[in-house]
């Protein structure tokens, strides 16, 4: 089978405490994520339909068309996908809201003509997703819906210069150690109201704060038909039914 490398963009998510949820709240969260999913690509300008797509059971790899620009794995795609979860978890019972461990990574891989890939950076990207810094960020903090951990390249290439919609501050250098990978990565957390938000300290807030969006975030909500509403960031509130 004839194969070509190619530098490609790599993003995988993992559903944080699936096991035991019982398979029709897992069959109906895997539904909300891959829908959230294609929604929050397509908005950032990225085709599903030209992605390289794996499903790993409990979240999803997605390698993303050759040319894609890394910055847009962040901003919208992150802050969005945080946005449409979120407003999902404010519906759903126990069983069926969803907070993910996402990681981004890219590098050149091995693309065969079947659409399989595979290389070094793939394996990156899986040690980066286990991690535990991205898993005590999550447990550390209950009321968030996403935490992301990205590459020192990736870092490098798609935060630093601070595009807008991205803001560097947001992120935090952590140490990664998991099996045979060690070294740095970076540790972003979206805040409640789906604005960056840097890991660490922050100021007391009082119950009422907890559940306004962070600082002049605003949100909109458009209702499905299915019971979704996905949140994203202009000032008013639009709720409508299927037609």
């Amino acid at each position: 089978m004839e194969e070509v490398r190619e530098y490609r963009a790599l993003f995988a998510v993992d559903i944080v405490g699936s096991s035991g949820r019982g398979d029709v709240a897992l069959e109906q969260i895997r539904q909300v994520l891959s829908a959230a999913l294609h929604a929050s690509f397509t908005r950032g300008g990225v085709d599903w339909d030209d992605c390289l797509r794996h499903d790993l059971g409990d979240g999803m790899r997605v390698v993303t068309p050759a040319g894609t620009p890394e910055t847009r794995l962040i901003h919208p795609l992150v802050h969005e996908l945080t946005a449409r979860l979120r407003a999902h978890n404010l519906l759903a019972g126990e069983p069926t809201r969803i907070r993910l461990r996402m990681a981004l990574h890219a590098g050149s891989v091995q693309v065969g003509r079947d659409g399989t890939v595979s290389g070094r950076p793939l394996e990156v990207l899986a040690r980066l997703l286990d991690a535990e810094p991205v898993r005590a960020a999550l447990a550390q903090a209950p009321e968030a819906t996403t935490a992301l951990l990205v590459s020192e390249h990736f870092h490098e290439t798609a935060v630093c210069q601070g595009r807008p919609g991205i803001d560097p501050a947001a992120f935090r250098r952590v140490d990664v150690r998991e099996k045979e990978f060690a070294g740095s990565a970076w540790l972003h957390v979206p805040a409640y109201g789906g604005a960056p938000q840097a890991t660490g300290s922050a100021p007391d807030r009082t119950a009422s704060d907890a559940d306004a969006p962070a600082g002049n975030t605003k949100v909109i909500s458009k209702a499905s038909g299915h019971g979704v509403i996905y949140a994203l960031g202009n000032g008013t509130m639009n709720i409508g039914g299927k037609r």
